[in-house]
């Protein structure tokens, strides 16, 4: 199995009394996870009662709250134990009913997942307020897809070369473990067809699901930049109105990440228009039809982008910092700028190894007009250091940002 970094974490939150609730895309590794926790709790003598709610059998078990806990008592005995129930968001009022059995102080542990539904993402969160910690799994990060290839086919692999094949293929476990090209392709697209039928068609109906396609695949193709409402909306043939709706659900349903402008001063920057990201490059590819393409620095760099967006997401997921994009009417641009509220840390990203430690214009921009104490490019080549006015500039190697 691929080692999950968030493993421990939620392995440590089984002896809190809140439940532990595991969410994220489908297809991310979730049951795994469970199966994972059960083999160990099992090793320890525990008793673990585990219920899929996308198995007819197990859908009689949960007809109610008491027939739960009956079910529960007889399998695991009055004393206690944990119960993981798999896909909850199957369950209608899922967050009402998960309240009711937390309230009941019952001698067990609730481990619960969940993909990607509004129900889930709303009203268990609202329910469940102060009763429940949240545990977001996402596809494979890059480190954790370095270290799976490094323990198994791709020991002698360069970090570059394991950069190329996750730019290409993403980091959906299984389409990781499949070693062909082709049986990739037939995975991935699997994935995808289950997101529109179990996801989507629930929330805007079989007969719009063409337009939501086709909007999925304009926002592959301009991952990074700008998004003109009246210009997606003009394309597609459909309003505003539900453009924004659609880009909204791609939210909710963990497929897109919505990017803010940094700004202080309204009249001179672009405050209010977002850019938005894929929180999983494969998928973004199978969207723009070119999963698996090959990679140059022109059909790459917004890829690599994406790829460092993603990587400070999750750096800073535990903290209040937040990433930020920024850009002018001037036309000056920085990649991201993480506001930390002390200070601000602009990154600029270049999908090439930079030969000189020459800071582009715009960054320049940035810094005479906030100074920072720090500013990195990050690019494919090696790491350099100079200064500019009062901020110290790095060139890092995008291997050092994820600590391989």
């Amino acid at each position: 199995m691929i080692k999950r970094a968030i493993f421990s974490a939620i392995q440590r939150h089984l002896s809190a009394k809140e439940i532990t609730l595991i969410t994220g895309p489908r297809q991310a590794g979730k049951t795994t996870i469970l199966l994972q926790l059960k083999d160990e709790l099992e090793k320890q003598g525990k008793k673990v009662m585990d219920l899929n709610l996308d198995i007819e059998g197990d859908k009689q078990y949960i007809a109610s709250q008491d027939t739960l806990v009956g079910e529960i008592k007889r399998r695991l005995g009055p004393k206690g134990g944990y119960v993981f129930l798999d896909e909850i968001q199957r369950k209608e009022n899922a967050g009402i009913f998960l309240k009711g059995l937390y309230d009941m102080r019952l001698p067990y542990k609730f481990v619960v997942t969940g993909s990607s539904s509004l129900e889930l993402k709303e009203k268990i969160h609202e329910s469940l307020a102060g009763r429940k910690l949240v545990f977001e799994l996402g596809t494979l990060s890059f480190k954790e897809f370095a270290i799976f290839r490094r323990k198994n086919n791709s020991g002698n692999a360069s970090n570059r070369e394991l950069l190329n094949e996750y730019m290409r293929f993403g980091g959906y476990p299984r389409v990781v473990l499949e070693p062909t090209e082709e049986g990739k392709r037939r995975i991935m697209g699997e994935i995808y067809q289950s997101y529109l039928e179990k996801d989507l068609m629930p929330l805007i109906g079989a007969n719009k699901t063409e337009a939501f396609i086709q909007l999925t695949r304009l926002m592959a193709d301009q991952i990074g930049r700008l998004v003109n409402f009246t210009e997606l909306s003009s394309t597609l043939d459909i309003s505003s109105a539900t453009a924004k709706q659609y880009l909204w659900y791609l939210e909710k349903t963990f497929i897109l990440r919505r990017v803010a402008p940094f700004f202080k001063n309204t009249r001179k920057e672009l405050t209010k228009t977002p850019l938005f990201y894929f929180l999983d490059l494969g998928l973004r590819n199978f969207s723009a039809t070119t999963f698996g393409h090959s990679l140059s620095p022109a059909t790459g760099g917004f890829l690599f982008q994406n790829f460092v967006y993603n990587i400070l997401r999750d750096m800073y997921a535990d903290s209040a910092a937040t990433v930020h994009f920024w850009r002018t009417k001037d036309k000056a641009e920085v990649d991201f700028v993480v506001n930390r509220g002390t200070d601000t840390l602009p990154i600029e990203v270049k999908y090439r190894a930079l030969e000189t430690p020459e800071i582009p214009r715009s960054l320049q921009s940035f810094i005479a007009k906030y100074h920072p104490a720090v500013a990195y490019i990050v690019h494919t080549g090696k790491k350099f250091e100079v200064s500019m006015r009062s901020t110290h500039g790095i060139f890092l190697p995008f291997d050092e940002i994820v600590k391989i």
